[in-house]
Protein backbone atom coordinates (compact mmCIF):
# COMPACT_ATOMS: atom_id res chain seq x y z
CA UNK A 1 0.00 0.00 0.00
CA UNK A 2 1.32 3.40 -1.22
CA UNK A 3 1.65 6.71 1.22
CA UNK A 4 -0.38 8.88 -0.81
CA UNK A 5 0.01 11.37 1.99
CA UNK A 6 3.59 10.99 1.74
CA UNK A 7 3.41 11.41 -2.33
CA UNK A 8 1.42 14.58 -1.86
CA UNK A 9 3.51 16.16 0.43
CA UNK A 10 7.32 15.59 -1.17
CA UNK A 11 8.52 18.61 0.93
CA UNK A 12 7.86 16.20 4.18
CA UNK A 13 10.41 13.65 3.38
CA UNK A 14 13.53 15.59 2.97
CA UNK A 15 16.18 17.39 5.60
CA UNK A 16 16.73 20.58 4.90
CA UNK A 17 19.86 23.42 5.86
CA UNK A 18 19.21 27.23 6.04
CA UNK A 19 22.41 28.92 5.84
CA UNK A 20 22.25 32.77 6.63
CA UNK A 21 24.38 34.86 9.17
CA UNK A 22 20.94 37.30 9.85
CA UNK A 23 18.46 35.44 11.92
CA UNK A 24 14.91 36.76 10.81
CA UNK A 25 16.43 35.46 7.10
CA UNK A 26 17.02 32.04 8.49
CA UNK A 27 13.44 32.13 10.57
CA UNK A 28 11.44 33.68 7.53
CA UNK A 29 12.82 30.58 4.65
CA UNK A 30 12.00 27.75 7.75
CA UNK A 31 7.95 29.35 7.83
CA UNK A 32 8.13 29.48 3.71
CA UNK A 33 9.44 25.80 3.93
CA UNK A 34 7.05 24.60 6.60
CA UNK A 35 4.11 26.11 4.74
CA UNK A 36 5.47 24.02 1.79
CA UNK A 37 4.97 21.04 4.09
CA UNK A 38 8.91 20.13 4.67
CA UNK A 39 9.27 19.11 8.66
CA UNK A 40 13.07 18.88 9.24
CA UNK A 41 14.90 22.20 8.73
CA UNK A 42 18.23 23.18 10.76
CA UNK A 43 19.41 26.65 10.64
CA UNK A 44 22.88 27.31 11.14
CA UNK A 45 24.72 31.43 11.15
CA UNK A 46 27.87 30.38 9.47
CA UNK A 47 30.13 28.02 7.82
CA UNK A 48 31.87 25.95 10.14
CA UNK A 49 28.26 25.17 11.23
CA UNK A 50 26.94 24.63 7.98
CA UNK A 51 30.23 21.84 7.06
CA UNK A 52 29.71 20.24 10.83
CA UNK A 53 26.40 19.79 10.53
CA UNK A 54 27.11 18.16 7.00
CA UNK A 55 29.59 16.03 8.27
CA UNK A 56 27.30 14.39 10.21
CA UNK A 57 24.05 14.04 8.86
CA UNK A 58 22.46 13.83 6.05
CA UNK A 59 21.08 16.55 4.03
CA UNK A 60 18.51 16.67 0.74
CA UNK A 61 18.34 20.23 0.68
CA UNK A 62 20.43 23.25 1.54
CA UNK A 63 19.32 26.61 0.77
CA UNK A 64 22.56 29.05 1.49
CA UNK A 65 23.35 32.73 1.70
CA UNK A 66 26.36 34.13 -0.87
CA UNK A 67 27.78 36.60 1.46
CA UNK A 68 27.86 35.37 5.25
CA UNK A 69 29.56 38.33 6.78
CA UNK A 70 33.24 37.36 7.91
CA UNK A 71 34.73 34.44 7.01
CA UNK A 72 33.51 31.74 3.93
CA UNK A 73 31.21 32.80 1.74
CA UNK A 74 28.74 30.44 0.32
CA UNK A 75 30.84 29.92 -2.51
CA UNK A 76 33.62 28.20 -0.33
CA UNK A 77 30.51 26.09 1.52
CA UNK A 78 29.99 24.47 -1.78
CA UNK A 79 33.77 24.14 -2.99
CA UNK A 80 34.04 22.50 0.62
CA UNK A 81 30.83 20.02 0.81
CA UNK A 82 31.90 19.15 -2.88
CA UNK A 83 35.17 18.43 -2.15
CA UNK A 84 34.80 16.35 1.32
CA UNK A 85 32.22 14.79 -0.42
CA UNK A 86 29.45 15.45 1.88
CA UNK A 87 26.85 16.15 -0.35
CA UNK A 88 25.10 13.45 -2.20
CA UNK A 89 24.58 13.53 -5.71
CA UNK A 90 20.89 13.61 -5.59
CA UNK A 91 21.47 16.04 -2.68
CA UNK A 92 20.24 19.89 -3.87
CA UNK A 93 22.27 23.13 -3.12
CA UNK A 94 20.31 26.44 -3.56
CA UNK A 95 22.54 29.24 -3.57
CA UNK A 96 20.98 32.24 -2.24
CA UNK A 97 21.41 36.18 -3.13
CA UNK A 98 21.05 39.32 -2.65
CA UNK A 99 24.48 40.42 -5.04
CA UNK A 100 24.26 39.21 -8.81
CA UNK A 101 28.02 40.53 -9.91
CA UNK A 102 29.48 38.23 -12.46
CA UNK A 103 32.10 38.08 -10.24
CA UNK A 104 30.01 36.18 -7.36
CA UNK A 105 27.96 33.95 -10.14
CA UNK A 106 30.86 32.93 -12.47
CA UNK A 107 32.76 31.83 -9.10
CA UNK A 108 30.36 30.10 -7.58
CA UNK A 109 28.50 28.39 -10.71
CA UNK A 110 32.27 26.87 -11.13
CA UNK A 111 30.68 24.48 -8.28
CA UNK A 112 27.62 24.46 -9.69
CA UNK A 113 24.80 24.90 -7.42
CA UNK A 114 21.83 23.50 -8.59
CA UNK A 115 19.59 27.11 -8.64
CA UNK A 116 20.24 30.40 -7.59
CA UNK A 117 17.30 32.29 -5.63
CA UNK A 118 17.95 36.23 -5.91
CA UNK A 119 16.79 38.02 -2.50
CA UNK A 120 14.08 38.98 -1.55
CA UNK A 121 12.18 35.55 -1.64
CA UNK A 122 8.66 34.93 -1.43
CA UNK A 123 6.75 31.74 -0.38
CA UNK A 124 5.53 31.36 -4.58
CA UNK A 125 9.08 31.18 -6.00
CA UNK A 126 10.20 29.22 -3.40
CA UNK A 127 7.94 26.44 -3.64
CA UNK A 128 7.69 26.73 -7.12
CA UNK A 129 11.54 26.55 -7.70
CA UNK A 130 11.79 23.62 -4.71
CA UNK A 131 9.03 21.76 -6.08
CA UNK A 132 10.51 21.29 -9.53
CA UNK A 133 14.15 20.59 -8.57
CA UNK A 134 12.42 17.93 -5.71
CA UNK A 135 10.38 15.79 -8.77
CA UNK A 136 13.55 16.09 -10.90
CA UNK A 137 15.73 14.28 -7.94
CA UNK A 138 12.85 11.81 -6.89
CA UNK A 139 12.64 10.52 -10.83
CA UNK A 140 16.51 10.43 -11.20
CA UNK A 141 17.09 9.41 -7.19
CA UNK A 142 18.29 5.46 -8.25
CA UNK A 143 20.65 6.75 -10.96
CA UNK A 144 22.59 9.18 -8.51
CA UNK A 145 22.84 6.40 -5.95
CA UNK A 146 24.78 4.59 -8.28
CA UNK A 147 26.98 7.01 -9.09
CA UNK A 148 27.76 7.66 -5.40
CA UNK A 149 28.19 4.18 -5.04
CA UNK A 150 30.79 4.31 -7.97
CA UNK A 151 28.90 1.86 -9.39
CA UNK A 152 28.73 3.28 -13.26
CA UNK A 153 27.90 0.18 -14.99
CA UNK A 154 24.78 0.00 -13.30
CA UNK A 155 23.88 3.47 -13.72
CA UNK A 156 24.48 3.30 -17.20
CA UNK A 157 22.15 0.82 -17.65
CA UNK A 158 19.51 2.79 -15.42
CA UNK A 159 19.68 5.78 -18.03
CA UNK A 160 19.27 3.53 -20.98
CA UNK A 161 16.34 2.25 -19.49
CA UNK A 162 14.79 5.52 -18.39
CA UNK A 163 15.89 7.37 -21.63
CA UNK A 164 12.36 6.06 -23.24
CA UNK A 165 10.69 6.56 -20.27
CA UNK A 166 11.41 9.92 -19.44
CA UNK A 167 11.63 12.15 -22.50
CA UNK A 168 12.15 15.47 -20.44
CA UNK A 169 14.95 14.55 -18.52
CA UNK A 170 16.36 13.52 -21.96
CA UNK A 171 19.55 16.29 -21.70
CA UNK A 172 20.26 15.10 -17.91
CA UNK A 173 20.41 11.47 -19.23
CA UNK A 174 22.54 12.10 -21.98
CA UNK A 175 24.51 14.14 -20.79
CA UNK A 176 25.15 12.14 -17.36
CA UNK A 177 25.69 9.29 -20.13
CA UNK A 178 28.66 10.52 -21.76
CA UNK A 179 30.44 11.90 -18.31
CA UNK A 180 30.15 7.49 -17.29
CA UNK A 181 31.14 6.33 -20.44
CA UNK A 182 33.86 8.30 -20.28
CA UNK A 183 34.68 7.85 -16.53
CA UNK A 184 34.78 4.62 -17.43
CA UNK A 185 37.41 4.74 -20.04
CA UNK A 186 35.05 3.74 -22.76
CA UNK A 187 35.76 6.42 -25.06
CA UNK A 188 33.87 5.11 -28.34
CA UNK A 189 30.39 4.86 -26.66
CA UNK A 190 31.01 8.55 -25.09
CA UNK A 191 31.75 10.00 -28.52
CA UNK A 192 28.98 8.15 -29.91
CA UNK A 193 26.58 9.90 -27.16
CA UNK A 194 27.74 13.21 -27.62
CA UNK A 195 27.53 12.49 -32.01
CA UNK A 196 24.36 11.62 -31.43
CA UNK A 197 23.31 15.12 -29.49
CA UNK A 198 24.90 16.98 -31.83
CA UNK A 199 23.43 15.63 -34.71
CA UNK A 200 19.70 17.05 -33.48
CA UNK A 201 20.62 19.92 -31.72
CA UNK A 202 23.92 22.12 -31.25
CA UNK A 203 24.22 22.10 -27.12
CA UNK A 204 27.77 23.25 -26.00
CA UNK A 205 28.13 20.33 -23.12
CA UNK A 206 28.02 17.69 -26.05
CA UNK A 207 30.32 19.92 -27.93
CA UNK A 208 32.61 20.04 -24.71
CA UNK A 209 32.01 16.71 -24.41
CA UNK A 210 33.22 15.71 -27.81
CA UNK A 211 36.32 17.93 -27.32
CA UNK A 212 37.36 15.85 -24.31
CA UNK A 213 36.84 12.67 -25.60
CA UNK A 214 39.17 13.57 -29.08
CA UNK A 215 41.96 14.70 -25.86
CA UNK A 216 41.83 11.80 -24.67
CA UNK A 217 42.14 10.10 -28.16
CA UNK A 218 45.23 12.66 -28.64
CA UNK A 219 43.57 14.32 -31.05
CA UNK A 220 45.14 17.16 -30.14
CA UNK A 221 44.09 19.94 -33.29
CA UNK A 222 40.67 18.51 -33.61
CA UNK A 223 39.87 19.18 -29.93
CA UNK A 224 41.47 22.98 -29.68
CA UNK A 225 39.79 23.60 -32.86
CA UNK A 226 36.63 22.73 -31.41
CA UNK A 227 36.88 24.01 -28.06
CA UNK A 228 38.11 27.45 -29.54
CA UNK A 229 34.42 27.22 -31.72
CA UNK A 230 32.79 26.63 -28.48
CA UNK A 231 34.58 29.51 -26.51
CA UNK A 232 34.00 31.78 -29.80
CA UNK A 233 29.95 31.07 -29.11
CA UNK A 234 29.60 30.79 -24.99
CA UNK A 235 32.69 33.41 -23.85
CA UNK A 236 31.76 31.85 -20.14
CA UNK A 237 31.68 28.62 -20.77
CA UNK A 238 34.72 28.21 -17.83
CA UNK A 239 35.35 24.35 -18.32
CA UNK A 240 35.76 24.88 -21.86
CA UNK A 241 39.13 27.17 -21.28
CA UNK A 242 40.15 24.64 -18.90
CA UNK A 243 40.03 22.25 -21.48
CA UNK A 244 41.93 24.17 -24.04
CA UNK A 245 44.61 25.20 -22.09
CA UNK A 246 45.20 21.48 -21.35
CA UNK A 247 45.33 21.05 -25.33
CA UNK A 248 47.40 23.73 -26.12
CA UNK A 249 49.64 22.21 -23.12
CA UNK A 250 49.65 18.78 -24.83
CA UNK A 251 50.03 20.39 -28.03
CA UNK A 252 53.83 21.70 -26.35
CA UNK A 253 52.09 25.11 -27.20
CA UNK A 254 52.56 26.17 -23.20
CA UNK A 255 52.64 30.01 -24.25
CA UNK A 256 48.83 29.64 -26.07
CA UNK A 257 47.60 28.07 -23.04
CA UNK A 258 48.91 30.69 -20.53
CA UNK A 259 46.84 33.42 -22.66
CA UNK A 260 43.83 31.10 -22.76
CA UNK A 261 44.08 30.42 -19.21
CA UNK A 262 44.53 35.04 -18.15
CA UNK A 263 41.15 35.24 -20.58
CA UNK A 264 39.45 32.74 -18.69
CA UNK A 265 40.23 34.70 -15.21
CA UNK A 266 39.27 37.89 -16.81
CA UNK A 267 35.88 36.43 -16.97
CA UNK A 268 35.85 34.43 -13.37
CA UNK A 269 39.12 35.76 -10.78
CA UNK A 270 38.04 33.58 -8.06
CA UNK A 271 38.71 30.09 -9.22
CA UNK A 272 41.84 29.49 -6.87
CA UNK A 273 42.24 26.20 -8.51
CA UNK A 274 42.95 28.00 -12.11
CA UNK A 275 44.72 30.73 -10.29
CA UNK A 276 47.55 28.24 -9.31
CA UNK A 277 47.26 26.76 -13.04
CA UNK A 278 48.35 30.11 -14.56
CA UNK A 279 50.91 31.11 -11.84
CA UNK A 280 52.40 27.44 -12.72
CA UNK A 281 52.22 27.78 -16.34
CA UNK A 282 53.58 31.32 -16.88
CA UNK A 283 56.10 30.21 -14.10
CA UNK A 284 57.74 27.56 -16.41
CA UNK A 285 56.85 30.07 -19.75
CA UNK A 286 59.52 32.55 -17.50
CA UNK A 287 56.47 35.06 -17.51
CA UNK A 288 57.38 35.95 -13.25
CA UNK A 289 55.39 38.82 -13.44
CA UNK A 290 52.08 37.00 -14.42
CA UNK A 291 53.38 34.00 -12.12
CA UNK A 292 53.88 36.29 -9.45
CA UNK A 293 50.18 38.18 -10.15
CA UNK A 294 48.35 34.96 -10.14
CA UNK A 295 50.26 33.38 -7.25
CA UNK A 296 49.31 36.10 -5.25
CA UNK A 297 45.76 35.40 -6.34
CA UNK A 298 45.62 31.98 -5.36
CA UNK A 299 47.07 32.91 -2.02
CA UNK A 300 44.28 35.16 -1.31
CA UNK A 301 41.39 32.75 -2.85
CA UNK A 302 43.01 30.26 -0.48
CA UNK A 303 42.04 32.29 3.08
CA UNK A 304 38.89 30.85 3.31
CA UNK A 305 39.38 27.87 0.81
CA UNK A 306 39.44 24.29 1.51
CA UNK A 307 42.37 24.26 -1.29
CA UNK A 308 44.76 26.68 0.99
CA UNK A 309 48.51 25.27 0.91
CA UNK A 310 51.60 26.37 1.97
CA UNK A 311 53.01 25.30 -1.13
CA UNK A 312 51.57 28.41 -2.93
CA UNK A 313 52.91 30.65 -0.05
CA UNK A 314 56.35 29.26 -0.71
CA UNK A 315 55.94 29.92 -4.62
CA UNK A 316 54.92 33.10 -4.09
CA UNK A 317 58.27 33.87 -1.91
CA UNK A 318 60.49 31.98 -4.65
CA UNK A 319 58.56 34.22 -7.49
CA UNK A 320 59.05 37.13 -5.55
CA UNK A 321 62.45 36.48 -4.74
CA UNK A 322 63.55 35.72 -8.32
CA UNK A 323 62.20 38.60 -9.74
CA UNK A 324 63.79 41.25 -6.98
CA UNK A 325 67.11 38.94 -7.79
CA UNK A 326 70.06 41.67 -8.29
CA UNK A 327 67.21 44.63 -8.56
CA UNK A 328 68.11 47.42 -6.41
CA UNK A 329 65.62 49.85 -7.40
CA UNK A 330 62.87 50.47 -5.25
CA UNK A 331 60.15 47.78 -7.00
CA UNK A 332 62.95 45.47 -6.49
CA UNK A 333 63.19 46.48 -2.41
CA UNK A 334 59.04 46.33 -2.48
CA UNK A 335 59.36 42.84 -3.79
CA UNK A 336 62.14 41.90 -1.55
CA UNK A 337 59.78 42.80 1.70
CA UNK A 338 57.13 40.82 0.06
CA UNK A 339 58.50 38.18 -0.24
CA UNK A 340 60.09 38.17 3.07
CA UNK A 341 55.84 39.42 4.76
CA UNK A 342 54.85 36.20 2.42
CA UNK A 343 57.03 33.57 3.98
CA UNK A 344 56.66 34.95 7.66
CA UNK A 345 52.70 34.73 7.16
CA UNK A 346 53.00 31.08 5.71
CA UNK A 347 55.15 30.02 8.68
CA UNK A 348 52.83 31.70 11.12
CA UNK A 349 50.04 30.45 9.08
CA UNK A 350 51.40 26.65 8.68
CA UNK A 351 53.22 26.72 12.06
CA UNK A 352 52.22 22.82 12.58
CA UNK A 353 53.50 21.76 8.86
CA UNK A 354 56.95 19.70 9.53
CA UNK A 355 59.77 21.95 7.53
CA UNK A 356 58.12 24.45 6.97
CA UNK A 357 60.38 26.78 8.73
CA UNK A 358 62.84 25.45 7.44
CA UNK A 359 61.49 25.61 3.64
CA UNK A 360 61.24 29.51 4.62
CA UNK A 361 64.83 30.55 5.62
CA UNK A 362 65.97 28.45 2.02
CA UNK A 363 64.08 31.31 0.29
CA UNK A 364 64.74 33.80 2.90
CA UNK A 365 68.34 33.24 2.41
CA UNK A 366 68.46 34.35 -1.18
CA UNK A 367 66.01 36.85 -0.91
CA UNK A 368 68.67 39.14 1.21
CA UNK A 369 71.48 37.64 -1.08
CA UNK A 370 69.84 39.13 -3.93
CA UNK A 371 69.27 42.26 -2.41
CA UNK A 372 72.62 42.70 -1.41
CA UNK A 373 72.32 41.96 2.03
CA UNK A 374 75.19 39.33 2.15
CA UNK A 375 75.95 39.03 5.59
CA UNK A 376 72.06 38.59 6.64
CA UNK A 377 72.26 35.71 4.36
CA UNK A 378 75.12 33.73 5.27
CA UNK A 379 73.79 34.17 9.15
CA UNK A 380 70.47 32.45 7.79
CA UNK A 381 72.44 29.50 6.19
CA UNK A 382 74.97 28.72 8.75
CA UNK A 383 71.96 28.58 10.72
CA UNK A 384 70.05 25.80 8.62
CA UNK A 385 72.80 24.01 6.98
CA UNK A 386 73.57 21.80 9.75
CA UNK A 387 69.98 20.44 9.85
CA UNK A 388 70.06 20.53 5.65
CA UNK A 389 73.32 18.83 5.05
CA UNK A 390 72.68 16.03 8.01
CA UNK A 391 69.62 15.47 6.09
CA UNK A 392 69.79 11.52 4.84
CA UNK A 393 67.69 11.95 1.61
CA UNK A 394 65.86 15.88 1.75
CA UNK A 395 62.40 15.61 -0.23
CA UNK A 396 62.80 16.71 -4.21
CA UNK A 397 61.35 20.24 -3.43
CA UNK A 398 63.32 21.08 -0.72
CA UNK A 399 66.79 19.56 -2.14
CA UNK A 400 66.23 21.44 -5.40
CA UNK A 401 65.39 24.79 -3.76
CA UNK A 402 68.40 24.46 -1.23
CA UNK A 403 71.04 23.75 -3.62
CA UNK A 404 69.17 27.27 -5.72
CA UNK A 405 70.33 28.91 -2.32
CA UNK A 406 73.99 27.19 -2.22
CA UNK A 407 74.84 28.19 -5.75
CA UNK A 408 73.75 32.10 -5.02
CA UNK A 409 75.70 32.12 -1.91
CA UNK A 410 78.73 31.05 -4.01
CA UNK A 411 78.80 27.37 -2.37
CA UNK A 412 79.12 25.98 -5.89
CA UNK A 413 80.63 22.53 -5.14
CA UNK A 414 78.26 21.57 -2.20
CA UNK A 415 74.81 22.50 -4.56
CA UNK A 416 76.67 20.25 -7.67
CA UNK A 417 77.44 17.38 -5.15
CA UNK A 418 73.49 17.85 -3.74
CA UNK A 419 72.47 17.48 -7.04
CA UNK A 420 74.36 14.76 -8.77
CA UNK A 421 73.37 12.91 -5.31
CA UNK A 422 69.50 13.63 -6.09
CA UNK A 423 69.96 12.73 -9.66
CA UNK A 424 71.28 8.95 -8.45
CA UNK A 425 68.27 9.11 -6.07
CA UNK A 426 65.22 10.41 -8.81
CA UNK A 427 66.70 8.56 -11.77
CA UNK A 428 63.33 7.16 -12.18
CA UNK A 429 61.63 10.28 -12.26
CA UNK A 430 61.92 12.33 -15.44
CA UNK A 431 60.30 15.31 -14.25
CA UNK A 432 62.93 15.88 -11.04
CA UNK A 433 65.94 15.12 -13.44
CA UNK A 434 65.06 17.84 -15.88
CA UNK A 435 64.40 19.98 -12.78
CA UNK A 436 67.68 18.91 -11.48
CA UNK A 437 69.75 19.70 -15.01
CA UNK A 438 67.98 23.12 -15.25
CA UNK A 439 69.55 23.90 -12.24
CA UNK A 440 73.20 22.28 -13.02
CA UNK A 441 73.09 24.24 -16.45
CA UNK A 442 71.41 27.71 -14.98
CA UNK A 443 72.46 28.09 -11.32
CA UNK A 444 71.61 31.74 -11.82
CA UNK A 445 69.17 34.58 -11.61
CA UNK A 446 66.38 34.85 -13.24
CA UNK A 447 67.06 37.88 -15.93
CA UNK A 448 71.09 36.27 -16.60
CA UNK A 449 68.90 33.00 -17.60
CA UNK A 450 67.10 34.76 -19.98
CA UNK A 451 69.49 36.39 -21.51
CA UNK A 452 71.98 32.90 -21.79
CA UNK A 453 68.90 31.22 -23.48
CA UNK A 454 67.93 33.89 -25.72
CA UNK A 455 71.89 34.04 -26.72
CA UNK A 456 71.95 30.17 -27.36
CA UNK A 457 68.86 30.03 -30.06
CA UNK A 458 71.07 33.34 -31.41
CA UNK A 459 74.15 30.81 -31.51
CA UNK A 460 72.18 27.98 -32.93
CA UNK A 461 70.71 30.27 -35.42
CA UNK A 462 74.28 31.63 -37.08
CA UNK A 463 75.68 28.06 -36.45
CA UNK A 464 72.61 26.95 -38.63
CA UNK A 465 73.70 29.66 -41.40
CA UNK A 466 76.81 28.69 -41.33
CA UNK A 467 78.48 31.70 -39.62
CA UNK A 468 80.63 29.72 -37.52
CA UNK A 469 82.83 33.08 -36.34
CA UNK A 470 79.47 34.48 -34.90
CA UNK A 471 78.66 31.39 -33.55
CA UNK A 472 81.49 30.99 -31.59
CA UNK A 473 81.51 34.47 -30.22
CA UNK A 474 77.69 34.18 -29.25
CA UNK A 475 77.65 30.78 -27.56
CA UNK A 476 80.94 31.93 -25.63
CA UNK A 477 78.83 35.26 -24.52
CA UNK A 478 76.50 33.26 -23.02
CA UNK A 479 79.01 30.93 -21.22
CA UNK A 480 80.21 33.77 -19.39
CA UNK A 481 76.49 34.10 -18.13
CA UNK A 482 76.24 30.09 -17.31
CA UNK A 483 79.65 28.59 -17.66
CA UNK A 484 78.38 25.14 -16.55
CA UNK A 485 75.80 25.03 -19.00
CA UNK A 486 76.10 21.41 -20.65
CA UNK A 487 74.03 21.89 -24.18
CA UNK A 488 76.06 25.85 -24.65
CA UNK A 489 79.65 23.72 -23.66
CA UNK A 490 78.42 21.18 -26.49
CA UNK A 491 77.44 23.99 -28.85
CA UNK A 492 80.49 25.55 -28.91
CA UNK A 493 82.63 22.46 -28.73
CA UNK A 494 80.59 21.55 -31.92
CA UNK A 495 81.12 24.88 -33.76
CA UNK A 496 84.87 24.75 -32.64
CA UNK A 497 85.07 21.42 -34.09
CA UNK A 498 83.50 22.76 -37.46
CA UNK A 499 85.89 25.40 -38.44
CA UNK A 500 88.65 22.80 -37.16
CA UNK A 501 87.29 20.65 -40.23
CA UNK A 502 87.80 23.82 -42.73
CA UNK A 503 91.38 24.36 -41.37
CA UNK A 504 92.68 20.87 -39.98
CA UNK A 505 95.22 21.01 -37.13
CA UNK A 506 94.45 24.13 -35.85
CA UNK A 507 95.45 23.23 -31.84
CA UNK A 508 94.06 25.77 -30.04
CA UNK A 509 90.36 25.24 -31.61
CA UNK A 510 91.33 21.91 -30.55
CA UNK A 511 92.39 23.26 -26.72
CA UNK A 512 89.46 25.12 -26.33
CA UNK A 513 86.67 22.05 -26.85
CA UNK A 514 88.81 20.32 -24.40
CA UNK A 515 88.62 22.96 -21.91
CA UNK A 516 84.51 23.35 -22.59
CA UNK A 517 84.06 19.17 -22.20
CA UNK A 518 86.25 19.46 -19.36
CA UNK A 519 84.24 21.76 -17.73
CA UNK A 520 81.11 18.89 -17.99
CA UNK A 521 83.13 16.34 -15.83
CA UNK A 522 81.10 15.77 -13.19
CA UNK A 523 77.85 15.26 -15.51
CA UNK A 524 75.28 13.46 -14.06
CA UNK A 525 74.85 9.81 -16.61
CA UNK A 526 70.92 10.94 -15.89
CA UNK A 527 71.87 14.13 -17.72
CA UNK A 528 69.93 14.21 -21.23
CA UNK A 529 73.25 16.01 -22.87
CA UNK A 530 75.52 12.78 -21.17
CA UNK A 531 75.58 11.00 -24.40
CA UNK A 532 76.40 13.53 -26.93
CA UNK A 533 79.21 14.76 -24.23
CA UNK A 534 80.65 11.03 -24.19
CA UNK A 535 80.31 11.11 -28.14
CA UNK A 536 82.13 14.75 -28.85
CA UNK A 537 84.75 13.41 -25.93
CA UNK A 538 85.60 10.51 -28.16
CA UNK A 539 85.55 12.38 -31.46
CA UNK A 540 88.26 14.99 -29.77
CA UNK A 541 90.16 12.72 -28.47
CA UNK A 542 90.40 11.38 -32.54
CA UNK A 543 91.21 14.81 -33.56
CA UNK A 544 94.03 15.35 -31.03
CA UNK A 545 96.01 11.71 -31.92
Amino acid sequence: MTDTKADANPFGKLNYLVIDDFENFRLSIRQMLRSCGADSIELVSNASQAIQHCTYNHVDVVLCDFNLGEGKNGQHILEDLRYKKLLKRSSLFLMVTAETSKEMVMGAREYQPDAYLTKPINRAVLEKRLSALISQRNTLMPINREIDRENYPEAISLCLQMLPRQPRYKTWLMKTLGDLYFQLGDLAHALKIYDDVLAQRELSWARLGRCKVLLANRSFDQAVDGLREVIANHPDYMEAYDLLAEGFERQGRPTQAQQVLEKAIEHSPNALLRQKHLAQLAGSNQDLETSSEAWQRTVELGTHSIHDNSEHYLALGQTLSDLSEGNLEEDGKEKAREALTVLKKMEKRFEAEEGISLRSQIVQCRVYAGQGQDKEATKILERIRPELDNAAALDAATGLDYAKTLFRLGHESDAKALLREMSERFSNEPDILQKIESLLDEPVGFRQKIKARTLNRDGIKAFEAGNLQEAVEIFSKALEIVPDHAALNLNLVQVLMKENDNSPGNAELLKRCQTCLDRLAGLPEQHRQHRRYIALQRKLKGLMV
